[in-house]
């Protein structure tokens, strides 16, 4: 009972994951507007506006340094891990979208011309952010680890 105390009372952590939830949130909540459907894959899903990856790392880093200053080692490791996500997020995540696209579109064709095929799935293709969705997302994570960490130096519980 003590751990998960110390974990809600652990702004670092508190501000990652409403990085998280709030970037989700956002992203489902885009989606409905743009489709008129509620699809709550999009609540846990990758890809989309904004990028719960850049996100949740840019709440982690905004509390961590914060929380322990920009000299430590915490802020350091934070903020690398928060560029190699993002910078992933923006490359190969991405790609491997553009390509599963294309493998979709073939695999239709084929199909179409009667080709018997032996894949029962279409591929995922929502699984990497653009620029934009990237930059939005850190932007938003700033923000929360701003107000999470704000909020709860004031003493508020996020829980």
């Amino acid at each position: 009972m003590i751990f998960l105390q110390g974990m809600v009372q652990n702004p670092v952590l508190v501000a990652a994951v409403m990085g998280w939830f709030v970037a989700q949130l956002i992203k489902m909540i885009i989606h409905f507007m743009i489709t008129k459907e509620l699809v709550w894959e999009r609540m846990i899903g990758s890809g989309g506006m904004p990028s719960s990856h850049s996100s949740t790392v840019c709440a982690l880093t905004t509390a961590t340094g914060i929380c322990y200053g920009s000299k430590g080692f915490e802020f350091a490791m934070s903020i690398i891990m928060a560029i190699i996500v993002m910078h992933d997020a923006m490359g190969v995540r991405r790609e491997t979208g553009i390509q599963a696209r294309v493998l979709n579109e073939m695999m239709s064709l084929f199909r179409e011309m009667g080709t018997k095929m032996s894949v029962e799935d279409k591929l995922k293709e929502f699984v990497g952010h653009t620029p934009l969705q990237v930059w939005i997302g850190a932007l938003l994570g700033i923000i929360v680890g701003l107000i999470t960490c704000q909020l709860m130096v004031s003493g508020y519980s996020i829980f």
